[in-house]
């Protein structure tokens, strides 16, 4: 029998944090984080990352792995996750990964052998000189199926998905027989709460010291170009900080920003049709229950 893991996925805001430790709690379990800006160091506030209060004494595992300067790449994520559950599993806990960068639990999940694409430094030269809108109609004649996965704002992830799809076509990443047994339990809500949280929360983190977060990135020599790679919150942080926009235009943009943010999240999770949702408003052991039974 294969060793049985759990998911916890969805869009931002929609609780997924909470429902993991609560589940953790329940099944003796450890959480694996599958977020790709989370596993930097340092951006914390802008990245919502979970605080050590509200994990609630569970190990949460691939949080502040890398430095922000440097890239970090799926291909990364997944051997650090690999060895994460290896080890979890040897001390007979269940592993449970939590978050909603579906390439990343995708890549565990189903075992994806990833295209190694090593980096093509006089290709982001030239990709350096093109508008944001040149690099997406790029990508859109390369690989149109990325592209509808991709945030179309975010120049560092769309010159590397040009670079990967230049060096190898169309061709999609190559599947193995998955070695888990995996239960992807979704998190939703209504749009329409979706949006308030997503205001609340974003409101919340400008009065935690988001704003003096980034600061004190940029300060520890995170250059404004690096900041803006790293997308949403620092992207717009990044252009409030050099002047290029007011606060308040700021944080209507990057409210507008996480929210069709968490629409291309959610394109990505309904092409899977093994996730079980549940709201995580209604959330009791006896829903949990009814899908766990379901699989």
């Amino acid at each position: 029998m294969k060793p049985k893991i759990l998911v916890i996925l969805g869009p931002t805001a929609s609780g997924k944090s909470d429902l993991a430790v609560k589940l953790a709690k329940k099944f003796n379990g450890e959480i694996i984080s599958a977020d790709s800006r989370q596993v930097y160091k340092g951006l914390d506030i802008g990245t919502g990352k979970i605080t050590k209060k509200e994990m609630l004494g569970i190990p949460h595992h691939l949080l502040d792995v890398a430095n922000p300067k440097k890239r970090f790449t799926v291909v990364e994520f997944k051997r650090l996750a690999d060895k994460a559950i290896t080890d979890i599993l040897k001390r007979g806990k269940l592993p449970i990964i939590c978050g909603g960068t579906g390439f990343y639990i995708q890549a565990v999940v189903d075992n994806v052998v990833l295209p190694d694409v090593p980096p093509n430094d006089k290709l982001r030269v030239k990709l350096e000189k093109k508008t944001t809108d040149e690099l997406v109609n790029i990508l859109k004649k390369l690989d149109k199926k990325r592209l509808s996965t991709i945030d179309e704002n975010n120049r560092r992830r769309l010159i590397r998905a040009i670079e990967i799809a230049s060096a190898l076509g169309k061709v999609p990443p190559i599947k193995k027989h998955s070695d888990f047994d995996a239960l992807q339990i979704g998190t939703k809500i209504d749009d329409k709460e979706l949006r308030e949280r997503i205001h609340t929360r974003l409101i919340k983190r400008v009065k935690q010291g988001m704003i003096t977060e980034a600061k004190n990135l940029h300060q520890n020599r995170l250059s404004w170009k690096r900041m803006e790679e790293l997308g949403l919150e620092y992207r717009y942080l990044a252009l409030y900080l050099q002047n290029k926009m007011s606060k308040d235009e700021m944080i209507q943009k990057l409210e507008t920003e996480i929210w069709h943010y968490s629409r291309r999240q959610m394109t990505w999770f309904k092409k899977d049709k093994r996730i079980k949702w549940t709201d995580t408003n209604k959330y009791n052991d006896k829903t949990l229950g009814d899908i766990l039974n379901q699989k």
